[in-house]
């Protein structure tokens, strides 16, 4: 099994926002906190020194989804094909029905629910409809700056290194996410 994942430049993020407004409108997702990919603006420092950077926050495909194990209904899968983590929304019980046991679980926060009543819950699935296609992201094909990139981890790490640390990004060795990063340092 191949396991698909993401790649970020964190030094060539200008933080426009682009791929998070992408992914809204690919997916159809209505207006409200609901955003499968997020943008984060890390502000350090003080004049005559800050520092600024971004960082994206989705999901990362993990190859030991806490998500997946937090879930009672087993609504949450990872496709054998490519490790892709999909959520079943007819098997989802509900963010009130099992208190977004999912969403507690991951320390990205991406299993999220929209304001509806009893909401399930909806996260990035890495656009794999795409994937099938031969396509990217639209996340990645979105991204001015190209600071993104989605592929088989083994073809990201062999392009861009190994790199799983970035500023603002907590890395877990227990679920290892699906991500490598080049990092803005600190100037």
């Amino acid at each position: 099994m191949a396991q698909y994942g993401f790649y970020f430049d964190q030094s060539r993020c200008t933080g426009c926002f682009t791929c998070q407004v992408a992914c809204k409108d690919w997916h159809d997702i209505e207006a409200g906190q609901v955003n499968w990919m997020k943008v984060i603006e890390i502000e350090e420092g003080q004049f005559p020194h800050p520092f600024l950077a971004y960082l994206t926050n989705t999901c990362y495909h993990c190859a030991r989804p806490a998500c997946m194990n937090a879930c009672p209904a087993n609504a949450i899968s990872k496709r054998e094909r490519d490790g892709v983590v999909i959520v079943d929304h007819e098997k989802c019980l509900g963010r009130e029905e099992c208190g977004a046991l999912c969403h507690k679980a991951c320390p990205w926060k991406a299993p999220q629910f929209n304001s509806h009543e009893n909401a399930k819950m909806q996260k990035c699935d890495l656009c794999f409809e795409r994937l099938e296609q031969g396509l990217k992201p639209i996340c990645v094909e979105a991204c001015p700056m190209f600071a993104l990139d989605a592929g088989p981890m083994e073809e990201l790490e062999e392009k861009y290194g190994k790199n799983t640390h970035a500023k603002g990004f907590n890395h877990s060795k227990k679920l290892w996410p699906s991500i490598v990063f080049k990092s803005r340092l600190e100037s």
